[in-house]
């Protein structure tokens, strides 16, 4: 299970303009807003773009610049992949160190949607267990041992939301190299990815 929520694109229109200052280009611009305050790349403007996404890394600083915010409520055992690409990027995190003793443990808190009948009565045990030890601990915050049980005990499954901030750049190796991945929920990353505002001229280059 992965779950997106309240995206921003920023900066489109000072990403480009950058990308003409090697040649001072900037009197070609012809990019513009919408009545609805989105951006718009005009023909020069995007012709650019297309051609400096597609001669490599060196080339495209410019999506470098182009920004994505955004609110992704995952697994644990999703989230220690997408820490290969923290290069660039920036995660502010839900703790379960502070908050996992407030509010009672469910179903919903695991991704469970491909689990078998099996796996579903064994993640209802344990999330039996980590409800009867979030209950000693609120009651005796003193005796830390139901804590570390909840902790230690916390199966990969469990779906933490992070706010996250890319750009166009890191958007690109994601994509490739996540697209075709086993995992479900990278294949719903890829598909919001290619959503974005001009996802198919900026990021999927090599399609």
């Amino acid at each position: 299970m992965l779950k997106i929520e309240r995206t921003s694109v920023m900066n489109f229109e000072n990403a480009i303009r950058g990308a003409r200052n090697p040649m001072n280009s900037w009197a070609k611009m012809d990019s513009s807003y919408d009545e609805n305050g989105e951006f718009v790349f005009g023909e020069n403007d995007i012709d650019l773009a297309k051609r400096l996404a597609k001669a490599g890394s060196d080339h495209r600083k410019f999506l470098r610049q182009i920004f994505v915010s955004l609110d992704i409520t995952a697994p644990l055992y999703w989230w220690k992949e997408f820490d290969t690409y923290k290069v660039g990027t920036v995660a502010n995190s839900c703790s379960t160190m502070h908050k996992i003793h407030t509010k009672p443990f469910c179903r919903d808190d695991f991704s469970h949607d491909r689990m078998t009948d099996d796996a579903l009565s064994a993640l209802d045990s344990l999330i039996a267990f980590l409800e009867s030890e979030r209950l000693k601990f609120v009651e005796n915050k003193e005796d830390r041992s139901h804590w570390h049980n909840m902790i230690q005990l916390l199966p990969s499954s469990f779906n933490q939301m992070r706010t996250v901030t890319l750009n166009y750049e890191n958007l690109i190796g994601i994509y490739y190299a996540r697209r075709t991945h086993k995992l479900a929920e990278w294949h719903t990353l890829c598909d919001w990815i290619m959503s974005l505002p001009y996802a198919k001229d900026l990021i999927a280059i090599k399609d």
